[in-house]
């Protein structure tokens, strides 16, 4: 309730104090009162759930939840503001942009346009970072509108910007400046470069690697290690974009506007086609293959996949029998994670043994019952008999199948091992990352919405949870296989917005995932939508979220 002109009502949520404040006061001012109740140092807020930078001025009554680096909206703010850093340090040393590609190990892969970077080149953007970060300038943020950007990013040679923010559905932009550098970021900033101490940078393949800290332990830097497989698998997905003639969201809006997606949208399916079908080779022409174990995170397309995987398969002349690990649950043995709920992700909630057997009994030539899990009553039956001939080959989907836990009595010749992901490249413009995950979410979001009449606050608001289970249960076993698939579709942003965007919106300010819902819809606002999906084929693996699919009766 206002107590006047001069002051209003604040209600700060972490320390569960309301008190009356003076409007012109910013959320800096307030930091140094609060941050002790903090694990680390607080970089931004939230004002009536929506995020705002420390610099914001509070001007009416509000609740104020502080952010800090143990959380995931402050480790992306550190993120983005790290590589503004990055940008402005190598165009004061090489003149040259920054392409900004893709997550790797706990950090990201850059490129610097017009050059293979050596060690020295690193070391030297390295030290101008530090030399920014130890000056603490000041990023200032300033709103101008859509046409004014557009100008001013032609007019610097950022054309992949001004073609991004030519199509965005907002009037005004916020523009940063770090000394006399401007860029466009679609997300907030920490307040100076002086926040931004926790870093590295090193050398790798033609290009770099930024690392950062993980939220989990923000003080301190994880060691990098080397993903060779993944970083080939966003490699591919970079070439795909060369033969479709478009690398970032701006070409992809251009390809829209000009009429030009029907063909690009077969020429993507294509492409997926033509991987899986090489993928079947593979299995078929190894004789000692038996089975096939597909793995990936959660909305990666893995059934879509297992079932186009399946029939490229036939073609090779083999049989493809589908095992389920979900029905090798203990019916009454589940383990509990570390608040004490109860972890159906764990291994430790699939009868390994049990399943083991049964593999082991197939591949002998012996016939086995499987078991058929059922969920509502948390029982498990018998009823499917089963007996391996001379050209089947077993199809397991599971989030455990790169685990060797999983499959200890089964010989590695004998195992084929499939990692399946929505591996993006497509990013906003060279210094504005889409993440994989934003991808995976927005599947979702969709598919729950239509399949399990879930809203999108209860799929947003379980979605932590989803990922730590990735975190513990997947992402380590990922360089174990023995090939990758990338089921991101370059066009398919395009497709989920249509459906994303009603659903976001019905999240309002009361609701926590408020501040979620707006961060999707706004980077959402930059891409045009294609309604007309009369030439996505059934078959394609945005159908399984979508509907549509030829694989489903739903």
């Amino acid at each position: 309730m206002q107590k006047g002109s001069s002051s209003v009502r604040v209600f700060f949520e972490d320390v569960n104090i309301c008190e009356d404040v003076e409007v012109g006061n910013n959320l800096l001012s307030f930091v140094p009162r609060f941050e002790s109740y903090f694990k680390s140092p607080i970089i931004a807020a939230k004002v009536d759930n929506e995020i705002k930078e420390l610099k914001y001025v509070i001007s009416r009554d509000c609740k104020v939840k502080f952010i800090d680096m143990t959380q995931e909206d402050g480790m992306r703010i550190y993120r983005r503001s790290l590589i503004f850093v990055l940008i402005v340090a190598t165009r004061m040393l090489f003149k040259e942009a920054v392409n900004v590609q893709h997550s790797l190990s706990k950090g990201l892969y850059c490129e610097v346009e017009n050059r293979k970077l050596s060690s020295q080149d690193v070391e030297l953007i390295k030290q101008k970072m530090k030399w920014i970060i130890e000056q603490d300038f000041q990023f200032r943020r300033e709103k101008v509108s859509k046409d004014e950007a557009v100008k001013l990013f032609e007019e610097k040679g950022f054309y992949d910007k001004a073609r991004t923010i030519k199509f965005s559905e907002n009037e005004f932009v916020y523009i940063y400046y770090c000394g006399d550098y401007v860029d466009y970021f679609y997300g907030h900033l920490v307040p100076s470069t002086g926040y931004l101490k926790i870093f590295d940078l090193i050398q790798y393949h033609d290009g770099m690697v930024l690392l950062y800290p993980d939220k989990s332990d923000p003080f301190k830097l994880q060691e990098f290690v080397e993903n060779k497989k993944l970083f080939a698998v966003y490699h591919e997905y970079k070439n795909w974009g060369r033969i479709l003639g478009v690398s970032s969201i701006g070409e992809l809006n251009e390809v829209i506007a000009n009429g030009r997606i029907r063909e690009f949208i077969r020429v993507s399916e294509a492409l997926h086609e033509k991987k899986i079908a090489y993928l079947a080779d593979q299995i078929s022409q190894n004789p000692m293959t038996k089975v096939v174990l597909i793995s990936g995170p959660s909305s990666s397309g893995k059934t879509t996949f297992a079932q186009r995987l399946s029939i490229q398969l036939k073609v090779n002349g083999k049989n493809p029998v589908y095992i389920g690990l979900d029905d090798y649950f203990f019916e009454h043995k589940v383990p509990l994670d570390e608040n004490g709920k109860p972890d159906y992700e764990s291994i430790e909630a699939i009868d390994v043994e049990l399943f083991n057997s049964q593999l082991k009994d197939l591949i002998d030539g012996k016939e086995v019952v499987l078991p058929r899990f059922n969920f509502i009553e948390r029982k498990r039956t018998f009823e499917r008999r089963v007996r391996l001939q001379k050209d089947d080959i077993i199809i397991i989907e599971g989030i455990h199948g790169l685990n060797n836990r999983l499959t200890p009595m089964i010989p590695d010749e004998n195992k084929f091992k499939i990692y399946v992901s929505a591996l993006t490249h497509l990013n906003l413009d060279k210094h504005n990352r889409i993440q994989t995950t934003d991808y995976r979410i927005l599947r979702r979001i969709v598919r729950d919405a239509r399949t399990r009449g879930a809203s999108a606050k209860r799929t947003i608001s379980m979605w932590p949870s989803v990922r730590n289970g990735e975190e513990k249960n997947i992402f380590p076993y990922q360089e174990m296989a023995d090939a990758m698939f990338n089921s991101a579709l370059i066009y398919e942003l395009a497709v989920l917005k249509k459906y994303a965007v009603p659903l976001l919106k019905t999240i309002t300010r009361e609701d926590e995932e408020y501040s979620e819902a707006q961060r999707l819809l706004h980077f959402l606002s930059f891409i045009l939508t294609i309604d007309d999906e009369r030439e996505i084929p059934p078959q394609s693996i945005i159908r399984e979220f979508i509907g549509g699919s030829c694989f489903y009766d739903f």
